[in-house]
């Protein structure tokens, strides 16, 4: 499976079948928090990178092994709002599933009228908003040159008045950057504003693009939960995930996720019921070898990253 992943437990979107119709690392914002990493191609411009046809035809092979799913969700290895086939690929899913489509995006292009358009065939919108001031958004999120904070929070309001499903925005908070009390009720503001439907708190439970990135205190979130009337997934990260290319071999499944985002190693071992703990440390230690993974230590947890792409 090349475009298609999951499925992943989300304790927003629930059992989640995930898209990626982006190239790995191609986004408009590189944000200090990221767990893909620097962005590697900074780009405010849309692409059909990808055949449309190539996914749906994924997409429709993962549902015949799949019966549980319920969210389709396009999130790419990137921003998704990047792809130019992005409302083709939302109505073609619909015409063979009445699974709900979800878009998970940073919500930067917001502005622009057809990025607008094409989300508005989606169920639900989950947008990002870590800061309402110019200054921090550069500094949190490290936007492409082309982007202004406010010509994006326009662009949300607008599709707020033209989308009728649901908007959840994410607030992904990091430690003396976002989370005092005065920017927590600026976002506070502007997300009334904005009218979404809710709102949930995040934090960066993997390794972040930036080492000195931290998270807030447990003390810090429970307030900042309060006052942005938010519900929390700070720190929630599911033990069980599960790969839909189960005929691929576990090397291959294990690059096919990690090079998507890093991978605990103790949820690694839920991955292959036929393998002990032994013959997958093994398998771990092999790969790291031949250079296709690497190891991260963060939160007192270990984590294995994609090192470079490269097929078994």
């Amino acid at each position: 499976m090349k475009y298609v992943f999951g499925p992943v437990p989300s304790r927003r979107l629930g059992r989640s079948l995930g898209i990626s119709p982006i190239p790995p690392k191609t986004c408009n914002y590189s944000c200090i928090y990221c767990q893909l990493g620097r962005t590697s191609k900074l780009t405010n411009d849309r692409k059909m990178f990808f055949p449309v046809q190539d996914i749906v035809q994924e997409v429709k092979l993962a549902l015949e092994k799949e019966h549980i799913i319920d969210f389709i969700t396009i999130v790419g290895d990137g921003e998704p709002t990047l792809y130019l086939g992005l409302g083709e690929l939302i109505k073609e899913i619909k015409k063979f599933t009445n699974i709900p489509v979800a878009v998970i995006t940073n919500g930067a292009l917001l502005y622009d009228q057809e990025v607008r358009k094409e989300l508005l065939l989606s169920d639900v919108v989950l947008p990002t908003l870590d800061a309402v001031e110019e200054r921090m958004f550069r500094i949190i999120n490290r936007p492409h040159k082309d982007l202004r904070l406010n010509l994006i929070i326009e662009g949300m309001k607008k599709f707020r008045e033209e989308f009728s499903n649901q908007i959840w925005m994410e607030v992904m908070l990091v430690k003396d950057k976002n989370d005092s009390r005065e920017t927590i009720l600026a976002i506070r503001k502007t997300l009334d504003e904005l009218r979404v439907d809710k709102t949930f708190i995040n934090v960066p439970i993997r390794p972040p693009a930036e080492s000195w990135v931290e998270i807030p205190t447990n003390e810090v979130l429970a307030e900042a939960q309060r006052n942005l009337n938010a519900e929390s997934i700070a720190h929630f990260e599911n033990l069980l995930i599960e790969s839909v290319d189960r005929d691929a071999s576990p090397e291959n499944q294990i690059l096919s996720i990690t090079k998507r985002h890093p991978l605990r190693e103790d949820q690694i071992m839920t991955l292959f019921p036929n393998l002990n703990e032994e013959e997958i440390k093994k398998m771990l230690d092999g790969m790291s070898k031949k250079r296709l993974i690497k190891i991260e230590k963060y939160m007192n947890h270990r984590f294995w990253t994609a090192k470079e792409e490269k097929k078994i």
